[in-house]
């Protein structure tokens, strides 16, 4: 046998393809590329929190009445809510860009690829996760340019921005979900759109008991006034108590069940 005959029938390297954190490193990076080249959205989701808790302290802050301490209590008050409502519009932008995903054919573009496609998604979580730190520590910051002080320690603050760290990672989960399911990224959009009154609906900006009688209910059991009840207990150095677990329960539930229909439709998403 010829040399260039053993050549030609020596079996050529099996293709290795991406491992799956490689693959995440891959798409986090072009997640969080494209997201700060979309310099309205990242400003949005930077400016909107500081609107709102400015708005909030400053308009409605003399009018609400939290415990008789004025604008300043009712500002550590209201923190976790505005950070906490400014992360549901921040993760809304995952619901669309993993529509477009999806609509545009990269999803199954990644299937001729050595990529694992759903560190797509992952991907899109962990740049969300990202832009919504750098709001919450704009929040923080001007919270406390403006009068925000707290005698909670350092664990207490940490507990509480993790709650809110869990809480955005749940709901960044949920909107990737949307975004999967949704026929285009402006019904994806929509869809979330419910989600985003929750914190309205919640002890975030008044006191459950202010709330007409037939409202309550709701504003008790929805998963946002744990949330943000365990929230503002640990940053404002109180015992969280209960609802600290109710919280993280609702957060790992959330997961959960996004995760699980994920699983089973993103298969038949890819491959259509």
């Amino acid at each position: 046998m010829s040399v260039v005959q053993s050549v030609r029938s020596a079996p050529s390297p099996a293709a290795t393809g991406a491992g799956f954190l490689t693959g995440l490193r891959v798409f986090s990076a072009r997640s969080l590329k494209k997201s700060f080249r979309d310099g309205e959205s990242l400003l949005m989701a930077i400016l909107l929190p500081v609107f709102l808790m400015l708005i909030f302290t400053f308009v409605m802050g003399g009018a609400i009445d939290v415990g008789g301490g004025g604008r300043q209590a009712y500002l550590a008050y209201v923190m976790p809510a505005v950070v906490l409502t400014a992360a549901g519009f921040g993760a809304s932008y995952t619901a669309v860009v993993v529509s477009q995903d999806v609509t545009t054919g990269f999803m199954n573009r990644l299937r001729t690829m050595p990529f694992p496609a759903v560190t797509v998604l992952l991907g899109h979580a962990v740049s969300s996760m990202v832009r919504n730190l750098i709001a919450t520590a704009v929040v923080f910051a001007v919270g406390f340019r403006v009068g925000f002080r707290t005698e909670a320690s350092a664990g207490q603050l940490l507990g509480s921005v993790g709650l809110i760290l869990l809480w955005i990672l749940a709901i960044t989960v949920i909107f990737a979900l949307l975004g999967l399911v949704a026929g285009s990224p402006e019904s994806a959009n929509g869809y979330g759109f419910v989600l985003l009154f929750l914190p309205y609906v919640s002890s975030g900006f008044a006191p459950v008991e202010t709330m007409p009688g037939w409202l309550q209910g709701f504003a008790q059991h929805q998963p946002m006034t744990p949330v943000i009840d365990a929230s503002r207990a640990l940053m404002n150095g109180q015992d969280a108590g209960a609802d600290l677990w109710i919280a993280v329960a609702w957060c790992l539930g959330f997961m959960a069940v996004a995760v699980w229909i994920m699983a089973v439709v993103f298969p038949r998403k890819v491959a259509r």
